[in-house]
Order: C-alpha cells, then structure tokens, then sequence
C-alpha cells in the first residue's frame, strides 16, 4: 500500500516540475522582452494558452529521463538535493539535445543556440529542485518497515469507585 501513495506523489511531483520548468522555458524562450517592463500587460487567456503549451511540450520530453532519474534515486534511496538539481539539469540538457539534429559523420550536434540550451538546462535544475521538494526528500521511504507504535501504558487495578480509603 505504501509503494502505491508513493507512487501519486511521484506523479505530482512530476507534475509540478514539469508545470514549473514548462513556465520558465516559455517566460524566457517566447518572451525575452518581459526583462523591459516598458512593453505593458499581456494577454492573460494568451499567456494561459502558452503555459498549457509549455507544460505539455516539457512534460512530454521530459517523461522518460526524469523517469530514469526518479528509478535510479528511489531505488538507492538517494535523497540529495543537489543530486536532483543536477538530475534535472541532465534531464533540461537531454530534452535540448533530442530537439536536436545529430550529425554522426563528425559526432556533433548541429544548430546549438548556447541561450535556449542555458533556458532549457535551467529549467530542468529548477524542475528538480521542485520535485525535490514534493518527493525526492523521502526516496525509497516507502522499503522501510513501518515504526513500531509505542507500548500502551500498564493499567494497575484501581481501586472501586465507593470503597473507603485504605490505611
């Protein structure tokens, strides 16, 4: 029963990493301008429509090697922080990559822009500082036996309720 409430805060956690990287990638790739505050307000139902987009786009890339991440930190009970950040930001770096063409004459990548890699890879520190906090704290809690409660108080026989005070 325990591997299965694991299991939903897993998923929610994934989520929300996934919600939160999906915002930053979309703030820093579609809107650059928003460091002029000069350019005046946004349309709220546009920005919600490009979040959605953003949240899809980052949790369908992301899926399988925040997965891998996920497995490899349950299963060896690793509970560092900074071992998620550093997950995520392979995790954002991965998802980069993938989007990009791989040339295997000469084993590069071709078409790297450095600002979305730097966008994309501190999206996913942030992702796993995110789901760290949701569930990475207690990886693997869920192998470990239950404490045992504490034993109840000893009952000594009490005395009637109307018998006469002993001397």
């Amino acid at each position: 029963m325990a591997l299965i409430g694991r299991l939903f805060v897993i998923l929610f956690g994934f989520l929300a990493a996934c919600l939160v990287a999906g915002m930053i990638v979309v703030g820093a790739v579609l809107f650059p301008e928003f460091s002029d505050l000069a350019t005046g307000p946004t349309d709220p139902s546009a920005l919600n429509i490009v979040l959605g987009f953003g949240f899809v786009f980052v949790s369908g890339f992301a899926l399988l090697p925040a997965m891998i991440v996920v497995a490899i930190t349950e299963a060896f009970y690793i509970r560092g922080v900074l071992t998620y950040a550093v997950g995520g930001g392979v995790v954002g770096l991965a998802c980069y990559l993938g989007l990009i063409p791989f040339d295997p004459a000469t084993l590069s990548f071709d078409g790297i822009v450095r600002r979305h890699l730097e966008i994309m890879t501190g999206a996913g520190i942030v992702a796993g500082l995110v789901y760290w906090m949701i569930a990475g704290r207690n990886a693997g809690a869920w192998r470990e036996p239950p404490r045992p409660l504490p034993p109840l108080p000893s009952r000594s026989p009490s005395p009637p309720p109307h018998s006469p005070p002993s001397s």
